[in-house]
């Protein structure tokens, strides 16, 4: 959950309110949705989602979103998994009763650990959930970088194995950087994703080779 949490963190402390969905609820779908984890991740979902309808000025939307993530909270502690769940709870109020404040007032920062969450202060494994909703949203294919992030998991679950050690810490450490640079990248995203794409179809087809190996 940490990582989920981070990820959509950053991408709504980064204005990408929508995008922030994605990670946030890969978290509520693994949690026990009855449960304070549960409640809490749905009302963050919640959250992205009104503010994603107030920039695009659907007021009712915002405010039954609003509403909604309010009674989600209800009863989570003020300071819950390293979130400030009471400033998320001002933040929905004001949602639910003015939305569109989002034409007056930037949103605020949310922290995680009292740290300003945003892209470019990401781990690796938050940075590739963030990169993945980027990619659905700019019109990508994610199923790109969710292959990418695979496969740097794979080569440093390999790092065990010592005769290959440095090869797959090499070959990580260039698909986490990828990953990385995607999901911190705004102008030249395009390039950074092709980049990206062709060394996964890389990787792709070694894959294939070696299955066929054993056929």
């Amino acid at each position: 959950m940490r990582a989920n949490l981070r990820a959509g963190l950053a991408l709504f402390n980064d204005g990408f309110y929508h995008a922030a969905h994605d990670p946030l609820e890969g978290a509520w779908l693994e949690s026990d949705r009855d449960d304070a984890d549960g409640r809490f991740l749905q009302g963050l979902v919640q959250l992205t989602a009104a503010v994603h309808h107030a920039r695009g000025r659907n007021w009712e939307g915002c405010v039954g979103l609003a509403e909604s993530a309010l009674e989600y909270l209800d009863g989570v502690p003020d300071d819950y998994s390293g979130v400030d769940v009471a400033l998320v709870r001002r933040v929905l109020e004001t949602l639910a009763s003015d939305p569109e404040v989002v034409e007056r007032r930037a949103m605020p920062v949310l922290e995680f650990e009292g740290e300003r969450v945003t892209r470019e202060r990401l781990a690796p494994d938050a940075a590739a959930l963030a990169a993945e909703a980027l990619a659905a949203e700019r019109g990508l294919d994610a199923s790109v970088v969710e292959r990418a992030a695979a496969y740097a998991r794979e080569d440093r679950q390999r790092q065990s194995d010592d005769d290959r050690a440095a090869s797959a810490r090499n070959e990580a450490a260039k698909l986490e950087r990828f990953l990385v640079d995607f999901a911190t990248a705004d102008d030249d995203y395009a390039i950074v994703y092709q980049r990206l794409a062709d060394h996964v179809e890389r990787r792709d087809h070694r894959a294939s080779d070696v299955d066929g190996l054993f056929e």
